[in-house]
């Protein structure tokens, strides 16, 4: 690790990403070196046993500081965030939270000469005038919720602290992220997740997008090691400063369920499109990832057919579990 040994602060480590990327930077550093934060989520007692674990609002800069100074925190990994439909939902409180909190981050990265940064961007930066097929990485950025216009202020805000102060911060552009280890909810891709659960549970889903309805989703593994190798990539080899696109799958709400129809028998699925169908229209097809692939590497693991296997015997061992 980095900076002489210091600690990596991981906030926002209840929720999807977080909840499987503390494991594997305990893995990696040691469980004693990732200290996981959260504010209104806690995660199971387990979690919370298995390394250094506090409560956090990232928006109270104060708070912030006095954790990075009592564990000497040398990097952060700040997740903390209102997604797309609560955003739509709350607009203030989503402006607030995304932007208030990754200021305060980068702020403090500075103030204590902290080795690195990683904030999660998402599709969300791209909208309607965007291409829609293979989106590439420098494109129009012209959002149509708070969601993503906060992600689109949040990719030049840490561009900037690259420019002016040399913080070495490194974002991705996640697509929608499917796991069965955690659920955020809140967001226009949960359809991806819930499906699985109302599967092996009801043997019946309402879907709130439309079949046809196209969008790049991700198996939550390819996410967490796309972020563990753009943080270990040596700095020379990051041309991209904002966020990169970074891409696994497309397919259809139709595509989902009709793969996941063939490993569960009797399972039906119906669409009713709510709100979150324009926000999804909005969105990119699929995405241009090449500059990931050639700056440092990325390349894709999980096919849909893999994707879909894994959820279910996932959900199943999850639901024995209890």
């Amino acid at each position: 690790m980095s900076n002489c040994n210091r600690k990596i602060l991981v906030a926002g480590a209840a929720g999807q990403v977080g909840t499987e990327l503390v494991p594997a930077l305990r893995r990696r550093y040691g469980p004693e070196n990732v200290i996981a934060a959260a504010h209104r989520t806690l995660p199971e007692e387990s979690f919370r046993k298995a390394g250094p674990f506090v409560t956090l609002d990232a928006t109270d800069e104060d708070a912030l500081r006095g954790l990075v100074r009592a564990y000497d925190i040398g990097a952060i990994y700040h997740l903390a965030t209102l997604l797309s439909a609560d955003g739509e939902r709350d607009p203030e409180r989503a402006w607030h939270v995304n932007l208030g909190s990754l200021k305060n981050v980068l702020d403090l990265g500075v103030e204590f000469e902290m080795s690195q940064v990683f904030w999660p961007s998402s599709i969300a930066v791209f909208g309607p005038t965007t291409p829609l097929v293979h989106t590439p990485q420098r494109t129009v950025l012209e959002p149509t919720t708070m969601y993503g216009v906060t992600k689109v202020a949040g990719e030049n805000l840490c561009h900037y602290y690259w420019a002016r102060y040399g913080l070495d911060v490194r974002g991705l552009r996640y697509p929608g992220l499917v796991s069965y280890e955690a659920f955020s909810g809140g967001g226009t891709t949960d359809y991806s997740v819930e499906i699985f659960t109302a599967a092996v549970t009801r043997g019946h889903y309402t879907c709130f997008v439309d079949a046809s309805t196209v969008l790049p989703l991700m198996y939550m593994d390819d996410a967490i090691r796309a972020t563990m190798e753009l943080m270990a990539a040596d700095s020379s080899r990051i041309t991209v400063r904002t966020s990169y696109n970074v891409s696994a799958v497309s397919f259809t709400a139709g595509e989902l369920a009709a793969a996941v129809a063939d490993r569960v028998n009797g399972f039906t699925c119906d669409f009713e499109p709510d709100f979150r169908q324009a926000i999804a229209d909005s969105w990119p097809d699929s995405m241009d990832d090449s500059v990931a692939r050639e700056d440092w590497g990325w390349k894709p693991e999980y096919d849909l057919s893999a994707l879909v296997e894994t959820m279910l015997n996932g959900v199943r061992e999850k639901l024995a579990r209890r």
